[in-house]
């Protein structure tokens, strides 16, 4: 039973959310301050954080930026509706996904599940990898990640991401492809995630020797991980 973490001062959408979740098969814990929430995530006990940006004590913001100094959990961020701030402040910090509020529980289950499913490893039986391009390995199976021999820190979307571009390195992938096979949703209209994430992974592999990016940026298409 997967073990999520909603961590949020508003105590009735707390237990609101958490009993649903509990109905969908999700073993749940709350936390109703930033502190304590960072205290619980570290704990290392739980599958997913549910994270909302506006909170006594800290705040959203500051308490990823907190567990991600010390952990790779996935983390869905509670955001309010419209403010595109505060999502991709988040979405650079390292969060995997964001909800905007006031969210469905049913809602927030999907993208719960979009996440966790993306997460799951491979069987053994059926295990591939590593995947190669270039001086990148990924091994699906157990989500670990190479860079130039070296082992890649990714997010859980970040490895969904690349493990999409590299699995078609020297063709271009749309921005719409990448959201189903990496982020598990459509692509909503307006939606920057997908470059958000595509930024930070840009970040981590570095350059290439011409001072080019290793992830090109096709426009009005998508993007394409370079295969040399």
């Amino acid at each position: 039973m997967p073990r999520v973490l909603l961590v949020d001062d508003d105590v009735e959408l707390t237990d609101l959310l958490r009993e649903y979740l509990q109905r969908e098969g999700f073993d749940t814990d709350a936390a109703h301050d930033g502190e304590a929430g960072v205290a619980c995530a570290l704990a290392g006990r739980y599958d997913l954080v549910v994270l909302d940006v506006m909170m006594p004590r800290l705040d959203g913001v500051e308490a990823l930026r907190r567990i991600r100094a010390a952990s790779q959990v996935p983390v869905l961020m509670l955001t309010a509706r419209g403010d595109n701030v505060d999502r991709i402040v988040g979405l650079e910090l390292g969060a995997d996904d964001y909800v905007p509020k006031p969210c469905t529980p049913r809602e927030l289950v999907a993208r719960v599940r979009a996440i966790l499913r993306r997460m799951r490893p491979a069987d053994a039986d059926s295990a591939e990898g590593p995947i190669a391009a270039g001086p990148l390995q990924l091994w699906p199976a157990t989500r670990r990640a190479h860079w130039h021999g070296e082992a890649l820190a990714l997010t859980s979307t970040e490895f969904n991401l690349l493990e999409v571009l590299a699995r078609h390195a020297g063709r271009v992938v749309d921005k719409a492809e990448l959201s189903e096979q990496g982020m598990g949703r459509a692509l909503a209209r307006f939606d920057r995630s997908i470059d958000v994430h595509v930024s930070s992974l840009r970040q981590k592999l570095g350059t290439r020797a011409d001072g080019s990016s290793w992830i090109e940026t096709v426009r009005g298409k998508g993007y394409q991980l370079v295969k040399e």
